[in-house]
């Protein structure tokens, strides 16, 4: 609990006086989050190893700002998006390389 100084005896002894005690609500941020408590964007990071679709499900959750609900998500959406581009451009490099 944080006390602050409040002033100083004769004895060199300090009364402390309680600053804030606010322990009597969860903020928005203290529950966990969904999908096994990795959020949803790490979630369709993770499983977009199996299937690769679902990193342009997370893609398409970041650039409809859906982390604007809970920033907590938005590093995983983030990593969404940069493996769909990865996994885009190694998609056109091999059907390039197929091709000609």
């Amino acid at each position: 609990m944080p006390f602050a100084a409040m002033e100083q005896d004769k004895g060199n002894s300090v009364k402390y006086l309680l600053v804030k005690d606010d322990e009597t609500g969860w903020g928005i941020y203290d529950k966990p989050l969904r999908c096994y408590g990795c959020g949803i964007g790490w979630f369709c990071f993770l499983t977009g190893v199996l299937c690769p679709l679902v990193w342009y499900y997370g893609t398409y959750l970041y650039f409809s700002n859906h982390y604007r609900k809970d920033p907590r998500e938005r590093a995983g959406l983030a990593a969404s998006a940069i493996a769909a581009l990865i996994c885009s451009a190694a998609a056109v490099i091999t059907v390039l390389a197929v091709l000609l």
